[in-house]
């Protein structure tokens, strides 16, 4: 159960995978909680907004990808509590879209292979993702 006070914070994340086998990650820019650690893309489900819709906003604003929400596999979740939050996200997989991802927001991004992942830095809510992709993958 979650911890009274504690606000509930949906986001959905995307793990964007090229056409050889690879996952996109993107560093959370300077300025921003957790700044620097590398992240699935995404973003806060908005009110009204499906987490799909969300993926497909998020990867157009941050990384001018297109996609569509039949692209869009539910893979697993991550639930993590934060401080005074606790995030629920649901984790999609993707492997059709359209562009060349570049980070909007002047964030670097990477291509990584699921068994590398390990190697780069993660916010608590994505490293359990890692096993998951890792088998997929």
């Amino acid at each position: 159960m979650a911890e009274p006070g504690k606000r509930l914070l949906l986001v959905a994340a995307c793990a964007l995978v090229d056409a050889d086998g690879r996952v996109l990650l993107s560093q959370r820019p300077k300025g921003k909680a957790l700044e620097g650690l590398w992240e699935f893309p995404g973003g806060k489900i908005e009110p009204g907004e499906t987490p799909e819709e969300t993926v497909i906003r998020e990867l157009r604003e941050e990384l001018a990808v297109e996609t569509e929400a039949q692209c869009l596999a539910p893979l697993t979740f991550a639930s993590h509590g934060y401080g005074d939050r606790h995030l629920l996200m649901p984790l999609f997989i993707c492997r059709r879209f359209k562009g060349i991802p570049r980070g909007n927001e002047g964030q670097a991004l990477r291509w990584v292979r699921a068994a590398r992942l390990r190697d780069y830095p993660m916010p608590p809510a994505d490293t359990p993702l890692i096993p998951i992709l890792m088998d997929l993958l």
